[in-house]
């Protein structure tokens, strides 16, 4: 792995998330690390997923960074900003291969990766370096999404976007919980029911009267968690490819997320498949501001500083 394929210091045309002053931004410093990865390949329906990271992190410039509901400021632990990954002349296989090598670089550095897509068909090259760095120990494995994404092979591709989950669940050591589900297939409801109790499902209909806790129970310790944006309401984030009726509200999505930072060690974190609308600023505001506030839960416990 050379240092030509992976530089360690943000480009001018990759912009810091949230645009903080130093020492903050500092890499050798920082808590977090954004990974911007504009990945594209398999998208079937809304395009634009490319151009979801530059999206997400210009937005966050125009973020306050100080947090009101946790009463902090998370960007003082530091969160830095990889250089956008550059997928050009790759093959899909190949593409998933850097972003596994992008995070492994990072986790390699003790930070906590936090990868903006991009398209779905990123995590589980994600998950694959997170479990290299622990010897596959057992690992919980969180999603938010309005599809299983469980899918064997999607139009011709077993990488496909659909595919997420199981190739997800191929990796050692996972056991998955997919929150907020609202589309399936017949075919995933069979594997599902096969593979339980490896993968338990809330639709987004139960999600009213889930049980969290119970169901962290069942997880290990350390989980990673995964954000198809496509998990909330299409009144708050239209800008998804696939925008499925009904969906998860912003307080509803953080109270969940802040009960799981708060029982579980998140290990890695993704927030996948913003396709932003030309005109439309919103989207990509709340994408931002919903991974701040991710960071700010994960990193309350144990680097929380009055400010």
């Amino acid at each position: 792995m050379s240092e030509q394929h992976l530089p360690t210091q943000a480009t001018q045309s990759t912009g810091q998330f949230g645009d903080p002053p130093e020492p903050w931004r500092n890499l050798e410093t920082a808590a977090a690390v954004i990974i911007p990865a504009p990945l594209e390949y398999t998208v079937c329906y809304g395009k634009g997923t490319n151009q979801g990271p530059a999206a997400i992190i210009a937005a966050s410039t125009q973020m306050d960074l100080y947090d009101e509901s946790l009463g902090w400021t998370p960007m003082s632990v530091g969160i830095a900003t990889w250089p956008m990954i550059s997928y050009v002349g790759l093959s899909h296989e190949a593409a998933l291969q850097l972003t596994e090598q992008v995070v492994a670089a990072v986790l390699a550095l003790s930070k906590l990766p936090v990868t903006l897509g991009g398209e779905h068909s990123l995590t589980p090259a994600c998950l694959r370096a997170v479990q290299q760095k622990a010897d596959f120990a057992p690992l919980g494995l969180i999603s938010f999404d309005a599809h299983a994404d469980m899918r064997a092979s999607y139009e011709g591709t077993p990488l496909s976007h659909a595919c997420a989950m199981r190739r997800s669940l191929d990796i050692p050591g996972i056991r998955a919980l997919e929150l907020g589900i609202r589309s399936i297939s017949p075919e995933e409801v069979a594997d599902i029911r096969a593979l339980h109790p490896l993968l338990e499902i809330v639709w987004a209909h139960q999600l009213g009267e889930m049980q969290l806790d119970v169901l962290l129970d069942h997880l290990p310790q350390r989980v990673y968690v995964t954000v198809d944006l496509d998990a909330f309401d299409p009144a708050y984030m239209p800008a998804v490819g696939t925008p499925e009726p009904g969906g998860m509200g912003w307080y509803a999505f953080l109270h969940a997320f802040q009960r799981i930072a708060e029982r579980k060690q998140i290990v890695g974190l993704d927030v996948v498949e913003l396709a932003p609308i030309a005109g439309l600023s919103h989207p990509d505001f709340f994408a931002a501001k919903l991974t701040y506030r991710m960071m700010g839960h994960i990193f309350t416990q144990s680097h929380r500083q009055p400010t």
